[in-house]
């Protein structure tokens, strides 16, 4: 349709860790499932036939018995399958609109703006083809603000036996009848403190906050409440954001899954950590000039003596070698390690990155060598190829007795051959 306005959708996975779970176990599509968070600490994903059983956040040891009175399945989180599974999503829906923003690792904003006919059913067809091929379940919010394809999508979700899992408020009647009828919370960007304040103002609902003078609360709050409100109106304030700026620090941090007490596992540890972190600063084109190491003990049990540490390390050139990078880290946790301690975590941050060619060393500074850039370049390939670790340095373990305890881990269905779904024809 010709001069249609702007039109955003926000393309949001339903549960999404349970969702991955029960995509390849079909016995548990009216189970009620949770996924616990590192180490199966607390949870962190609830399916919706869960949450009147545990709240999120709750940790494991204390609900395990109500989890198995309600009979509600319990998995330890699957990173590596929650990442694959995102990616398969966000190429369907890249595939089938102008322009997509991929905000988290479960939800899209997608540029409508344009596509002829009824939108409403453009977006039934982009959930079935979501569905169809990789049988997540998704909520579709359609409206001319990206805040109000939040509110939309969250509508979609709320009502889902009436909507069908899509829901289009780009008419005004519709928009104000969202409006009028959701709490002023569930305004994308207003947290709770911002809704305590609110509540003071008499501002309870959507429509309240749209009918609210910008100007008064850009200068009682921020321009990010004013943006808000004007969003809330129609007036689009937000752009899409296609390419994600490049990260101008890279972490990489894990609990181990018991404590340790001598150096070489940590050292371990540390080197394993590096091996993640270098591969994203690759991933994103950038160098390093510094990495900061840092080691802990358990900060919260009263029995256990506390320590922590950490060192800053210049690194000799911009690099994103990860020999250089380990050696670097792991050589520095003999500055950090005292014995006597029981150890529980390690981090790695990697700061100071640029692109290449936006450091601004003298003529004679060394550089990164263009050998150890094919190197890299060959490792990722193979990687890539064949799965993230399939190549790696010597000093990462394949299988860590400090790793994360993931005792009900699912199998890695999409990123492992010797893990593959099999069919049995009897």
């Amino acid at each position: 349709m010709a001069g249609r306005d702007q039109v955003f959708a926000l393309i949001d996975c339903n549960s999404f860790y349970a969702s991955c779970e029960r995509v390849f176990r079909p016995d548990l599509a009216k189970t009620p499932i949770v996924v616990l968070s590192n180490n199966d600490g607390c949870v962190i994903a609830r399916s919706y036939d869960a949450k009147p059983f545990v709240k999120m956040g709750a940790p494991y040891f204390q609900i395990k018995d109500v989890l198995r009175q309600h009979g509600v399945q319990v998995f330890s989180s699957n990173y590596a399958l929650y990442g694959d599974m995102s990616e398969r999503v966000m190429t369907i829906i890249e595939s089938m609109v102008p322009a997509v923003e991929v905000y988290s690792i479960d939800e899209a904003f997608a540029d409508l703006t344009g596509i002829p006919g009824d939108l409403t059913a453009f977006g039934r067809t982009i959930r079935a083809a979501v569905y169809k091929g990789t049988g997540i379940p998704v909520g579709v919010g359609i409206a001319p603000t990206k805040t109000l394809a939040k509110l939309a999508n969250h509508t979609a979700k709320r009502l889902q036996a009436h909507t069908g899992g899509v829901v289009d408020i780009c008419d005004p009647m519709k928009r104000d009848w969202v409006l009028r009828n959701t709490d002023v919370g569930e305004v994308w960007g207003v947290g709770r403190r911002m809704k305590a304040h609110l509540d003071s103002m008499h501002i309870r609902t959507a429509m309240d906050l749209a009918k609210a003078d910008p100007w008064t609360l850009r200068q009682k709050f921020s321009v990010v409440i004013e943006k808000t409100a004007r969003e809330l109106t129609g007036t689009s304030c937000l752009e899409l954001t296609e390419a994600e700026p490049a990260k101008q620090e890279i972490c990489s941090s894990r609990m181990f899954g018991k404590r340790l007490t001598t150096i070489e596992p940590i050292k371990e540890a540390v080197a394993t950590y590096v091996h993640r972190a270098a591969e994203k600063l690759r991933a994103q084109n950038s160098l390093c000039k510094k990495i900061r190491v840092s080691i802990r003990t358990g900060m919260f049990s009263p029995e256990e003596v506390k320590y922590a540490n950490g060192a800053l390390i210049e690194l000799p050139y911009p690099t994103n070698d990860v020999r250089l990078l380990t050696k670097a880290a792991t050589g520095v946790i003999n500055c950090l390690f005292r014995p006597g301690f029981k150890y529980s975590k390690a981090e790695v941050l990697l700061l100071d990155l640029r692109q290449p060619g936006e450091f601004t060393d003298d003529l004679f500074a060394e550089s990164q060598p263009q050998a150890a850039e094919k190197v890299m370049g060959v490792l990722d390939q193979i990687n890539q190829r064949w799965g993230s670790g399939t190549l790696r340095a010597g000093s990462v373990p394949a299988a860590p007795g400090w790793g994360m305890r993931r005792e009900m881990m699912s199998r890695s269905f999409t990123t492992r051959l010797d893990q593959l779904w099999t069919v049995r024809c009897d």
